[in-house]
């Protein structure tokens, strides 16, 4: 006689596991939700924070490429005896002579306030500086005027003075041949500038030309900031010869520094900020996946009679283990899908409402997809697991 064989528990295929699976979540559509918005929370924290970093960066990397980081300043530096030294009335001239040098200019700082009219407290400045400058100070620094014009060779000498972008916004001047009251007399705005990442100095002082300062200022003629530019290739070799070209007798009270510097400091500063917030969401992620694991657990104790049927119809525990874990999955992508978009929704929005270029890295996309295929499984795991240990009839007699 033949044996016949016992008929194996039918399989389900992808399909029939993922319509099993959802049809679960379709059953509790308000745990559903509240349960997902807790991994939506996590990792829309963390798009938003990596996407808003990303777009941070992108436009200090677009303001150097832009600005270019061949800009070198030399400045005063102390004596052997903690003083502040000075900068010979000469170094203009001397760095000018350096081969590679395009272009070369001065500041100097001016003992003069700058006030709206002759009837403000003299106290009273809105931490505006006054400074002599020459006429090479915008090419050198590749600044733009916003308003007027930039000194000359006829107004360097007059009583006229061009107001950079935060000095003109603290006086409250937006145009031209208004008079402000500099140096116990009156001088004419010829031009306001606009903004200048690389010398925010210059954004809060009042320029007047050497000549006019130094005959109506009293200005003693020595620059206490020269600004050159020379090839990107030749930067370092520039820097090493620019302290002892401009005093040769003390180079080591001279101060030769690199204002793009600050710029790429203050990306690193970001990227420092940025891991800190992500810590938060990372936490965030976390609680979300705590609250998916107590929802799994919930079902399994209240869907018993429907584990314990499915087990007398013929359901392996395998096949219940899956069930179960593939809602967990399910209700895992559901928040994270939703947290994805708003994140790259937020970090878009923020981006644009400051002028910066969106910018989400697609890593940042793929990172929150295997988080929230990691937190499904994790938050699933020991659910499934229980479900598939009960017993049918224990699970039937269920009340």
């Amino acid at each position: 006689m033949r044996r016949e064989r016992r008929p194996g528990p039918a399989r389900l295929s992808v399909a029939d596991v993922l319509r099993v699976g959802a049809a679960g979540l379709r059953a509790r559509p308000a745990r559903v939700i509240l349960s997902a918005l807790g991994i939506a929370i996590g990792i829309a924290t963390m798009i938003a924070v990596i996407g808003i970093s990303s777009s941070s960066r992108e436009q200090l990397m677009r303001q150097l490429d832009r600005l270019g980081t061949n800009l070198l300043t030399v400045a005063p530096g102390r004596t052997m005896f903690g003083e502040e030294a000075t900068l010979p009335t000469t170094a203009l001239e001397m760095v000018k002579r350096i081969g590679p040098v395009r272009t070369a200019s001065a500041t100097g700082v001016v003992e003069a306030t700058v006030r709206r009219t002759d009837r403000i407290p003299e106290a009273v400045t809105g931490g505006i500086a006054v400074q002599a400058a020459t006429t090479e100070l915008l090419v050198t620094l590749e600044g733009r005027v916003a308003v007027g014009a930039w000194l000359n060779a006829a107004t360097e000498r007059e009583p006229a003075v061009v107001l950079g972008s935060e000095a003109a916004e603290r006086l409250g001047i937006a145009r031209t041949g208004v008079r402000v009251w500099l140096g116990g007399r009156w001088f004419t705005v010829v031009g306001v500038l606009e903004p200048m990442p690389l010398a925010q100095e210059i954004e809060r002082s009042a320029l007047v030309g050497f000549p006019a300062a130094q005959e109506l200022l009293g200005f003693d003629g020595h620059p206490t900031t020269v600004y050159e530019r020379s090839g990107e290739e030749a930067v370092d070799a520039v820097r090493a010869v620019l302290a002892r070209t401009v005093n040769p007798e003390s180079p080591g009270e001279v101060e030769v520094s690199r204002p793009s510097d600050a710029l790429a400091a203050r990306a690193a500063a970001a990227g420092a900020f940025t891991n800190l917030l992500l810590g938060l969401g990372a936490v965030a992620l976390l609680v979300g996946g705590v609250g998916v694991a107590n929802t799994m657990v919930i079902s399994v104790l209240e869907r018993r009679k429907e584990i314990g049927l499915r087990r007398s119809l013929g359901a392996t525990r395998g096949q219940v283990r899956v069930q179960f874990l593939t809602e967990s999955l399910l209700l895992s992508a559901l928040g994270g899908t939703a947290g994805a978009a708003l994140g790259a929704l937020a970090s878009a929005g923020y981006a644009l409402s400051r002028g910066w270029p969106p910018v989400v890295p697609p890593w940042a996309i793929g990172g929150a997809v295997a988080a929230t295929l990691v937190i499904g499984t994790a938050a699933g795991l020991y659910p499934a697991m229980r479900a598939a240990r009960l017993s049918p009839t224990v699970a039937l007699a269920a009340t």
